[in-house]
């Protein structure tokens, strides 16, 4: 042995006996297998905190926003009654069928006073009053049928009427103007000629219903002060059923002024029509 490997040797300290080792090693595996295992609540109190957290932020994202409370009603003006029972006939009268009968009778009435017409298609004419004894006789010039001033209109022209309110209307305004009716008449021209159109004209249902909407937008037309039918500008009076449709023999004629037209004694005239298929002999 040379001199490095001697002094490495008495440096070093002598090796443990194998009984210590061993005891040394037993006492360690038991330290080791005895030993409290590490704790790791903290980490998963903070893995479940996040989890609560992702989950109460994905209920919040799908979670219905809060309504907005519904705006106030808004004041809804009152129809009146008369233009509900003309808005009523109206619908009633657009889904009718159309008439069919040879002739289109209208009776007119004023007093004690009662005369009849009956009108054909082609335009032939028969009429009744207290001088023919309850006979139907020829007319020598049939009526023409005026709606818009002075124009003749033909039952074959009615029929092609436009079927809106406005256009209505409009159509017997510019007949009126083109026939020099003054302005300050024209309404009541007008007006006259839609109840025509419902009462004593022929109209087929979608021209009866534009009539019956047209009267109903005049704005002087309102409910008759007793329950009995629609009180027109000027004092006239419609009565009309709602149910059918049908002007029940109130309708009456107007003056140039909008008032309804009377004769010496002051009574007013009703009208009323019908299709029928039978002539008085």
């Amino acid at each position: 042995m040379n001199d490095l490997q001697t002094l490495r040797a008495a440096l070093m300290p002598p090796e443990p006996a194998a009984d210590v080792v061993d005891r040394s090693r037993h006492r360690l595996q038991n330290r080791m297998l005895g030993a409290p295992r590490r704790r790791i609540r903290p980490f998963a109190i903070g893995i479940g905190f996040a989890a609560a957290a992702a989950a109460a932020a994905v209920v919040v994202a799908t979670l219905p926003a809060t309504p907005a409370p519904p705006p106030p009603p808004q004041a809804v003006a009152p129809v009146d009654p008369g233009r509900q029972i003309l808005l009523a006939a109206a619908t009633v009268a657009e889904r009718a069928p159309v008439g069919t009968g040879k002739y289109w009778h209208s009776t007119t009435k004023v007093g004690t006073e009662t005369w009849e017409y009956w009108t054909t298609a082609d335009g032939h004419e028969w009429y009744r009053d207290a001088k023919t004894h309850g006979k139907a006789v020829p007319q020598v010039r049939p009526r023409p049928i005026r709606l818009n001033g002075d124009d003749d209109v033909t039952i074959s022209g009615i029929l092609a009427l436009p079927a809106d309110p406005a256009a209505l209307r409009n159509w017997l305004v510019e007949g009126l103007k083109r026939h020099g009716v003054p302005a300050n008449q024209r309404d009541a021209f007008v007006l006259q000629s839609l109840i025509d159109l419902v009462s004593v004209v022929p109209s087929p249902p979608a021209v009866r219903a534009a009539a019956f909407r047209a009267i109903a937008a005049d704005p002087g037309v309102h409910a008759a002060p007793d329950g009995t039918g629609v009180q027109l500008p000027g004092g006239g009076r419609l009565v009309v059923d709602p149910a059918t449709g049908q002007v029940d023999g109130s309708s009456v004629f107007l003056g140039p002024d909008g008032k309804p037209a009377t004769d010496t004694k002051g009574h007013t005239y009703a009208v009323s029509a019908e299709w029928t298929d039978d002539l008085p002999k």
